[in-house]
């Protein structure tokens, strides 16, 4: 699967390019991001963390000066949150991993557990998903998404839809073994309809592998005309066969079958799938086509959602800035074009006290300079 985020080209061709604090808090200018769509779909995980999950990390003596650091912060009467904050919010994925890893093994303590038991609120919420290594923790979202009364359907679609066949795989894996439960009968069990069979082709992770031989232009025509038929060219609508296709395809393939798509019927898959769909199925399976084809804006336009509309959902915030994190200097860039402001300035504008200042500082990780 391609992590790289080199698969943008922000015309200085340099993968840590940020524009300057100048350019993006004053000028927001309509930065043109030149997209190249991608052989395979993104991994949101950095691939340090797919190593590390191959055996036990290595660390170094910084990490076991976090850990005291953590440690003391928790000691005694009352909590040092604005300690927690410098020393987990201040880390990247692959940091925090090697941290939780060396507290369980330094004070036979899941780091999580301690988090419980000192923090609460939106702050706690968001501070204890900061304490797991990143796949745990989308286990654990999908958990809360799905636990008590009523499915938060939005949150557990953002995290199981437009994701790579090794991440879906890893994911699975890391629920079952937390949960003792399969993902996919827990999906099948929460949802209904259109929207659950949806994400059970999800979980299959049967993205294909591109063969510019066989995904080729002849081919596109043909999997356009079959979308096509499937859909609007029939009465009553064939989910199963639009959703094999917008799952099966790798994103460069798909984006040849979208092109094919509006030579022929003058709109692209989406409007197709608008038309096709409804409700939240509809919405999910809008939310994985152009993940896969424009994964940076989507995440920008996920991010600005939870904020949309009376109040703010703090857990899709918390969950997408955590999850976004490795490819948050590309969505920042998208969230100003699309809106005008940066992710910062939403997420001070949308929350406060300790939980906004943990969410700025996990932008800082992403991108220095947009603080």
């Amino acid at each position: 699967a391609n992590s790289d985020l080199g698969s943008i080209d922000l015309s200085c061709r340099s993968n840590r390019w940020r524009p300057s604090t100048d350019i993006i808090k004053i000028k927001l200018p309509q930065l043109q991001l030149h997209t190249i769509i991608m052989s395979q779909s993104i991994n949101l995980y950095p691939d340090s963390v797919h190593k590390s999950l191959l055996g036990d990390p290595e660390y170094y003596p910084e990490i076991d000066t976090y850990v005291e650091t953590i440690r003391n912060a928790t000691k005694g009467f009352g909590t040092d949150e604005d300690a927690l904050i410098q020393t987990l919010g201040s880390k990247d994925i692959h940091e925090r991993y090697l941290i939780a890893y060396r507290y369980k093994e330094t004070y036979n303590q899941d780091l999580k557990d301690l988090m419980n038991k000192e923090t609460s609120g939106n702050f706690g919420v968001l501070i204890k998903l900061l304490a797991l290594p990143i796949p745990d923790a989308e286990a654990k979202i999908i958990n809360m998404a799905t636990k008590g009364m009523g499915t938060n359907e939005k949150l557990l679609w953002s995290v199981i839809c437009g994701r790579s066949n090794e991440e879906i795989e890893l994911l699975k894996k890391v629920y079952f073994k937390k949960y003792n439960k399969d993902l996919s009968i827990l999906v099948a069990s929460e949802l209904s309809g259109v929207l659950k069979k949806f994400h059970l082709t999800c979980l299959q992770g049967m993205e294909e592998t591109y063969d510019p031989t066989y995904h080729n232009e002849s081919k596109a025509v043909e999997d356009a005309d079959e979308f096509y038929a499937a859909g609007e060219g029939k009465w009553g609508t064939d989910e199963a066969a639009l959703f094999d296709i917008i799952c099966k395809a790798p994103p460069k393939y798909l984006q040849m079958i979208d092109d094919a798509y509006v030579a022929k019927r003058n709109h692209n898959l989406e409007r197709a799938l608008e038309k096709e769909l409804s409700g939240k199925g509809k919405k999910a399976a809008i939310f994985h086509l152009n993940m896969k084809l424009n994964p940076y804006k989507t995440a920008a336009e996920h991010i600005k959602s939870t904020c949309a509309g009376i109040g703010t959902d703090e857990l899709g915030l918390s969950c997408a800035i955590l999850r976004y994190q490795h490819i948050l200097p590309r969505v920042m860039v998208e969230h100003v074009n699309i809106s005008s402001k940066t992710v910062e300035d939403r997420v001070v504008s949308e929350t406060s006290g300790y939980y906004r200042k943990l969410l700025v500082q996990m932008i800082k990780v992403a991108w220095p300079d947009a603080a």
